[in-house]
């Protein structure tokens, strides 16, 4: 069984720091990193809450004045099982 190797397969991880809390949220999303800092500076400039969707379907809600930082970066495709070089 060969592994897939689509660009669909590529998501995109955000951590969102949030403020007066020592802990951040991760999201592994299936929109393209330009999407998700759009949708963050959409929420920003809005004065509305960000929304962004997991790749499982969940929905994260954050209010735009507890967002302290956004890091957005292209995943690596996961490599599963072993493998001989």
């Amino acid at each position: 069984m060969s592994p897939k190797t689509s660009s669909s397969n590529l998501t995109t991880e955000v951590r969102i720091g949030i403020a007066d809390s020592p802990q951040e949220l991760q999201i592994e999303c299936v929109l393209s990193p330009e999407e998700v800092i759009q949708a963050v500076t959409a929420a920003l400039d809005s004065g509305k809450s960000l929304s962004l969707t997991d790749t499982r379907g969940r929905q994260t809600i954050v209010a735009n004045n507890k967002i302290s930082f956004v890091e957005v970066g292209q995943s690596a495709e996961r490599k599963v099982g072993f493998a001989t070089a």
